[in-house]
């Protein structure tokens, strides 16, 4: 099978990492990539990593035009703005996986969370494949966002078993979350040897986390996300403290994880800490954890690449699935450590 594949926003980072990934893809061939503001410009202009990788230039083309040429199309373009082309591109029948926030939630919690009216209100998969089986039957995915995809499988399992408590996700990114566009948080004097923790307690980002969760266990109710920004340009490191029902020794803790992921290839549970050298520039996600003696506390640590299994690559394990491919396809690349 030969996919060709039509990127909608491929300036930004997302887009570049989407590129850079397929281009080890055996089955996929990358046709169409939009940028109003680059048009006539080649890709490997913008994403200079990809200089005699790719020979095609940014285009300025009508979702039927990308639909065409496309068997799927990855949108990676603002929230608000994905609700404006989806339509459009799943009425010409093509498959469809959006990078944006924009059909991430329900419609009701998106325009609360997001403060924007929504125009498309459908229903889509939240794609994190090792969560909802049912990706591989659906032709139009909503990819998760990075800090969720991180907290929701560093917890996960223990939801599932209905032994939380409590939850409070404490988690540290790389500052290409924030874009790449220069902002006042991503100006180097101000990153660097510095942590800056914002949105405290009202990060959109927990919208997400609480939906997964909840999902796997509807009565968990107490759940506490803070992100901060860290002076490294990828990955999330999210260190979960996960306050339990009743007592859970180490054996069983190592079971119920075990379990859980044990179908899951991109999920590698390792004893100690898992460090962001582990993960960078792949698709995996390390869990690591630890019971605190004496206590109901147990603290879960997941690393991932933000922009991989983070976005990108993420996005990409959903299509392999969406056409019947191992998940591993173009993905089965190691960590770039050191």
């Amino acid at each position: 099978m030969n996919m060709d594949i039509g990127i909608i926003g491929g300036s930004g980072y997302t887009g570049g990492e989407l590129m850079r990934l397929l281009a080890c893809h055996h089955e996929a061939n990358v046709v169409a990539v939009t940028s109003r503001s680059r048009k006539g410009q080649k890709v490997s202009d913008t994403h200079t990593h990809l200089r005699k990788i790719y020979d095609i230039e940014f285009e300025d083309l009508s979702m039927k035009e990308v639909a065409s040429r496309s068997d799927i199309v990855f949108t990676a373009v603002p929230h608000g703005t994905a609700m404006q082309v989806v339509p459009a591109l799943l009425a010409e029948g093509v498959k469809v996986i959006d990078l944006s926030a924009d059909y991430r939630l329900k419609t009701e919690v998106f325009e609360k969370v997001y403060k924007i009216k929504h125009t498309d209100p459908r229903d889509a998969v939240y794609g994190i494949p090792e969560l909802h089986s049912e990706v591989s039957k659906q032709s139009f995915i909503a990819n998760p966002g990075c800090y969720p995809t991180g907290a929701s499988l560093a917890a996960a399992p223990l939801a599932d078993a209905g032994l939380i408590d409590r939850a409070v996700f404490d988690s540290k990114s790389g500052v290409s979350g924030a874009g790449a566009e220069p902002s006042i948080v991503s100006h180097y004097p101000n990153m660097a040897e510095n942590i800056q923790a914002y949105k405290l307690t009202n990060h959109r980002h927990r919208a997400e986390i609480v939906q997964e969760l909840t999902r796997l266990d509807g009565k968990l109710k107490k759940i506490s996300f803070t992100p901060h920004v860290i002076p490294s340009v990828r990955g999330i490191l999210t260190t979960a403290h996960i306050f339990v029902k009743k007592e859970i020794d180490i054996n069983e803790l190592t079971d119920i994880y075990a379990n859980f992921y044990k179908s899951n290839p991109f999920i590698r549970l390792i004893k100690g800490i898992p460090m962001l050298s582990g993960v960078r520039g792949s698709n995996f996600c390390d869990i690591g954890y630890e019971v605190e003696q004496g206590s109901d506390r147990i603290v879960i640590i997941s690393a991932i690449d933000n922009l991989v299994k983070g976005a990108s690559g993420q996005a990409i394990q959903n299509m392999n699935l969406m056409f019947g491919l191992n998940e591993t396809m173009g993905l089965w690349t190691p960590a770039t450590a050191p």
